[in-house]
């Protein structure tokens, strides 16, 4: 969910201690508590994710400790200093502050809260979410809370299929040595199930969890040097494999692998707008669509526009840990597009950034170079920024158009008359005034 809009100002002490204290009914959350208060409970949460900076977060925190002492026994709520625990942050998909996010019968998936900011609309909001949560648990349809992933998401490798999945495969890897013997790999294993449920599915498969019992595949833990369990070790295409260094909770892995998911990806394509379907699907597939309305090619010619196009290719590199939608088109094409984004028929080149789920965007106000385009998107990605809601509230008709074929513009031609056997009188058609 991406929160646009927060300003900075904010002093060094709360920059220092966050928002919350031991007295407030707000649960302060970190990496090394967020498993045991969060995901193995059975209790509804309502977190936020917050920067001490922002100055919508800090308009909020009045409101989220009403609502944390309204909802005492009935609903959890918790704080997160997602700019000091950036690794909780990065797990959730935490784009802007603040953010808020329901973690109910599945807490691998959280949903992202959609309604008001005031202590009353927050409470009817957890409440409506606990009535269905009962229906379901009810009716046999809901979890049981716990959190844990299923085992069947973590690959079992073997001397047998290690190469052929694993170093055959071009796709990102962590894989962990173990020995059914072991205290430590026995407490990992419930975290590392988890992380590869996650990561299976906020990588769309592409990168993997997997598991060798060393005491078994004695080959394989040669081959790699297992001296310890467990030992965990990151695979990727074409390089030696390193040891994996981070922490043993899941969130620590599932946001490592998550970096590397994001390291290894192509940067994403950057598509002219040809029709609805186009827009629709970028805008709602991604968190944002990051949209260009450049000059007409009559105006830049073929030079001119890739111009513009490599520079927003460049941007989207930069930016493609965001997972954002990239788009452009032409002036004049998309007329009804250009309207309900204020873009007016003048300024071009313009760009625009697009949140579908809550119908807002914001507007490049400086530069359309790699300055200022960066500077746009860093405030965005941060939470800073203006934002207005895309007129009428969704997104609007599409025109479909022909790809640009890649070629300078040409002039319309217009038909020569032949004006000889005209006849211009003069006196025709005048007036006296």
């Amino acid at each position: 969910m991406v929160a646009i809009g927060c300003v900075l100002g904010c002093s060094l002490v709360l920059m220092a201690q966050g928002f919350y204290s031991a007295a407030d009914d707000v649960v302060e959350l970190n990496p090394s508590n967020f498993n045991r208060e969060v995901l193995q409970s059975d209790s509804l949460w309502l977190i936020e994710f917050y920067a001490p900076w922002c100055g919508h977060c800090q308009s909020l925190t009045a409101d989220w400790k009403k609502t944390a002492t309204a909802l005492k026994g009935i609903v959890k709520v918790g704080a997160v200093d997602a700019d000091q625990h950036k690794s909780l942050g990065g797990q959730y998909g935490v784009r802007g502050f603040p953010s808020i996010k329901i973690f109910g019968a599945n807490k691998n998936k959280p949903d992202d809260y959609q309604g008001g900011r005031s202590s009353q609309a927050i409470v009817d909001g957890a409440l409506n979410t606990l009535r269905t949560l009962v229906k379901d648990r009810m009716s046999g349809s809901g979890g049981g809370g716990g959190g844990g992933g299923s085992k069947k998401n973590v690959v079992e490798l073997t001397d047998d299929n290690f190469d052929r999945l694993v170093l055959d495969s071009g796709e990102v890897w962590l894989v962990e040595f173990f020995a059914p013997w072991c205290g430590h790999c026995k407490s990992l294993e419930p975290e590392w199930a988890a992380a590869a449920s996650a990561v299976k599915e906020q990588t769309k498969d592409k990168v993997h969890l997997g598991a060798v019992d060393a005491t078994v595949h004695q080959g394989l833990a040669s081959r790699y040097g297992i001296r310890g369990f467990p030992t965990i070790k990151i695979f990727k295409k074409g390089e030696e494999p390193e040891d994996y260094q981070g922490g043993r909770i899941r969130g620590d892995i599932i946001a490592r692998a998550l970096d590397l998911f994001s390291d290894n990806a192509a940067p994403p394509e950057l598509l002219e707008i040809l029709n609805a379907d186009v827009l629709k699907k970028t805008c709602e597939d991604y968190q944002l669509c990051v949209i260009a309305v450049l000059p007409h090619i009559l105006d830049t010619g073929a030079a001119g526009r890739n111009s513009y196009l490599e520079v927003m290719m460049k941007m989207a590199e930069k930016y493609k840990k965001k997972m954002w939608g990239w788009l452009w088109t032409e002036a004049g094409a998309q007329m009804e597009l250009e309207a309900s984004l204020g873009i007016g028929g003048f300024g071009y080149p313009a760009m625009t950034a697009i949140n579908a789920r809550k119908m807002k965007f914001a507007l490049l106000k400086g530069s359309f170079s790699e300055t200022g385009i960066h500077e746009f998107l860093r405030d965005l990605s941060v939470g800073r920024g203006s934002t207005a809601t895309v007129g009428g509230g969704a997104l609007p008709k599409i025109n479909s158009v022909d790809a640009w074929d890649g070629k300078d513009g040409e002039l319309p031609v217009v038909d020569d008359y032949d004006l000889s056997d005209v006849d211009l009188d003069d006196d025709i058609g005048k007036e006296e005034l």
